[in-house]
């Protein structure tokens, strides 16, 4: 996909971009994450399933005003933030760009070792505690299914798109990356990998024309993660 067709497909306005960051920066942290979380911690006794309840009803929220503030009022299908197939051709791009994702995050958490930075957070540190395969079923799903589905159709096609469209490929990948490194605060020892995987994952949208692969790198990253953690 091209810049020009990006441009000429997008209509989107400024005003949906602040409703939907002011839904990701302020009410989402202040009244979904930090609210419930303590509230399902609570009524579940376990990190991981209060983590897990809240990004199911992340990623509602998400696309119901994906769709209900940016889709439905200009009579736009889900295509129009990426989900559309993708050719068999991509699955090479895939593989490379998720091996590089994968060497690059080595590297990186290699760097905060060095530093004295961790690289674990209460839902590993949780999974790790108590390991069972319910929980290991539960971690997998949340983090290698529902977060990279919703987090690519928004992150890379709404937000992505839209800084693209306006200020060019890189300014959109930078741009759209600095907000999704954000939202992962206050899991600081991450933040470095959020920020590439983010500049990746928008980069192959760009090249495919499809957030779908994007998906697939970003599910599969997560499941190994995940894997890795069981088996630390």
């Amino acid at each position: 996909m091209t810049t020009e067709t990006f441009e000429r497909n997008t209509n989107w306005q400024w005003r949906e971009l602040f409703s939907l960051l002011f839904l990701v920066l302020v009410f989402v942290p202040f009244f979904i994450e930090n609210s419930l979380f303590n509230t399902f911690r609570e009524l579940f006794q376990n990190e991981l399933y209060a983590g897990t309840s809240i990004g199911l009803i992340m990623s509602f929220i998400f696309m119901a005003a994906l769709f209900f503030f940016v889709l439905k009022p200009k009579n736009q299908s889900w295509a129009a933030v990426g989900v559309r197939p993708f050719s068999p051709g991509h699955w090479k791009l895939i593989a490379v760009w998720t091996f590089i994702l994968i060497l690059v995050s080595v590297g990186l958490v290699m760097i905060m070792s060095f530093m004295g930075i961790g690289s674990d957070n209460s839902k590993t540190e949780s999974l790790q505690t108590d390991m069972s395969v319910l929980h290991f079923i539960i971690a997998f799903v949340s983090a290698a299914i529902i977060s990279p589905v919703y987090e690519e159709i928004f992150y890379r096609g709404f937000l992505y798109r839209f800084f693209q469209s306006r200020y060019g490929i890189l300014s959109g990948m930078l741009l759209s990356s600095v907000i999704f490194t954000v939202v992962h605060i206050p899991t600081y020892n991450t933040l470095p990998i959020n920020f590439v995987s983010g500049l990746i994952f928008a980069w192959v949208y760009q090249k495919t024309g499809s957030v779908i692969p994007s998906i697939i790198i970003h599910g599969v990253f997560n499941g190994i993660a995940v894997i890795l953690t069981a088996i630390a």
